[in-house]
């Protein structure tokens, strides 16, 4: 696994109807981190998304966002990585999590999709080894609710929790590349914790 991601993409919905949905909140960090860097997202057909690049802590990173829909967002990947000549171990992915309640950010190596279809379809394309960023949004409480949930924003004091856990998922980026990730990890689960 590579310590230092040389892609970081977030997933969600394309669309300014979307934007403030919860399956966004992929998109609301790379948005954050190319905010902070003051640079531009642009749109790289090729890529089948928007791409940028920024420096983390001395090293060159670029920032995509797919243009293909969280449920295609393997098929962006594939095309990133192949054309930069990459492995899935040189990315970071970074999408909503149902499982987290909001105001908790994981990161973690490897695994399955826990039935997001972003992570899904990444998995189909790319296989299992990539580094994630889970960004808790909560749970409706019952499956059949999760679709609707997912595609509607939060409401604001939620809202307000998940843009903290992006704050401090972006420190944890910053100590990812200068630290590595144990280091990044330990803070960040530390600096979001579950609440009993």
């Amino acid at each position: 696994m590579s310590e230092r991601p040389k892609v970081i993409i977030g997933l969600g919905n394309p669309g300014s109807e979307h934007a403030m949905d919860r399956h966004n909140a992929g998109f609301w960090f790379v948005d954050q981190i190319a905010s902070a860097a003051s640079v531009s997202f642009r749109g790289e057909q090729k890529l089948l998304g928007e791409t940028c690049q920024v420096t983390i802590q001395g090293y060159n990173t670029r920032l995509v966002k797919p243009t293909t829909f969280m449920n295609r967002s393997g098929q962006c990947m594939r095309r990133v990585i192949d054309y930069y000549k990459l492995s899935p171990e040189d990315v970071l992915v970074v999408h909503d999590e149902l499982d987290l309640p909001p105001g908790i950010a994981r990161l973690k190596f490897g695994g399955g999709h826990g039935g997001n279809n972003g992570l899904r379809d990444i998995i189909t394309h790319c296989g299992r080894e990539f580094l994630r960023l889970r960004i808790g949004v909560g749970h409706p409480g019952n499956k059949n609710r999760v679709s609707g949930y997912l595609l509607r924003p939060a409401p604001a004091g939620e809202r307000d929790e998940i843009m903290a856990a992006l704050d401090e998922s972006h420190r944890a980026v910053n100590e990812l590349f200068s630290d590595g990730l144990e280091r990044a990890m330990m803070n960040l689960h530390t600096a979001t914790p579950e609440k009993e």
